[in-house]
């Protein structure tokens, strides 16, 4: 799914970032641990380069908690990362981050030196609200529409550690399809930037085959469909979302199960596994070479038709 959302201030907030990256000892990267990959901004890896990194698996109260510690332990093995499971309900986790800071950069707080930290995230990961806890006051705008920062902040976390916030980023062009219909099921995006019926479908597709328990005591449907469509329909028609003669308010039935998905009445879910995503990985960058492949060659033969029309 595309999903065409890169607001004027995303795109300024980018050029700012790549300008001070240079006086930045820490970068901090705010992520939904409900869906750890699909969340993360692949253009912080190239601005950050080899700064050590702190990825905070937040709103980890909404995620499956087993694949949560499978995401934190795929983290922490990798190289000059740290990895935080933050929830919230109970911020106070949040205070381990400044400590981390300090770990990360040793030569600075050894000599009393400022150390300079970024805090990023997309849309939507409860960047803001993390940030006033660290802080102990409001600093930082927080609301439940996306993109709700839209300048840089400089604030004094603790002595000697001065934190930059950013506001919330997407990127251009999403390259893994299926991370398009997770962030907007998680509602990463803003709910006019996508059909809700084709990402009720994306959504009911991965949990009749990872949570269908859920589904069947939420719903009261035994046996489940096998198919998506039936089970919106199925359960459309349980909570009365029926037009005259006896039809399916199917967008209705998709609100439903997108809202309960996203207020944790359908319990904690993640959406995707490091395996997983390990997976699409491949099959999205083949995909992308065919396609390029393929729009070459069209230009090929559409230069040979201008040639044969000339002679």
């Amino acid at each position: 799914m595309a999903i065409n959302w890169f607001p004027g201030h995303m795109h300024k907030a980018q050029k700012e970032i790549k300008e001070i990256i240079h006086q930045i000892d820490v970068v901090i990267e705010v992520c939904d641990a409900r869906l750890p990959f699909s969340s993360e901004n692949p253009m912080i890896t190239s601005i950050r380069g080899d700064k050590p990194l702190i990825k905070i698996l937040n709103k980890a109260d909404l995620a499956d908690p087993d694949l949560t510690q499978i995401w934190l332990d795929y983290f922490q093995a990798q190289h000059n990362v740290k990895a935080l499971a933050l929830t919230t309900e109970e911020p106070s986790g949040a205070k381990q981050i400044a400590n981390l800071i300090r770990k990360l950069v040793p030569n600075k707080d050894e000599t009393g030196k400022q150390i300079n930290a970024m805090i990023m995230g997309i849309p939507n990961v409860g960047k803001s609200t993390l940030l006033n806890t660290l802080v102990g006051k409001a600093k930082a705008k927080v609301g439940n529409e996306p993109a709700v920062t839209k300048a840089q902040q400089r604030i004094r976390l603790d002595d000697g550690i001065y934190l930059y916030d950013t506001p919330g980023m997407l990127w251009p062009k999403i390259a893994n399809e299926n991370s398009g219909y997770r962030l907007a099921v998680s509602g990463a995006v803003k709910d006019t930037a996508f059909d809700h019926d084709e990402i009720a479908c994306f959504a009911a597709e991965y949990l009749l085959q990872a949570y269908p328990q859920r589904l069947t005591e939420r719903y009261q449907i035994d046996p489940l469909p096998e198919q998506e469509v039936e089970f919106l329909e199925e359960m459309g028609r349980k909570r009365g979302c029926v037009r005259a003669g006896g039809h399916v308010d199917f967008h209705k039935a998709s609100q439903i199960i997108v809202n309960e998905i996203r207020d944790k009445t359908l319990g904690p879910i993640t959406f995707e596994t490091p395996q997983m995503v390990e997976k699409e990985e491949v099959y999205f960058t083949q995909l992308q070479q065919q396609r390029e492949q393929e729009r070459e060659a069209r230009k090929k033969a559409r230069g040979r038709g201008r040639k044969n029309k000339r002679k």
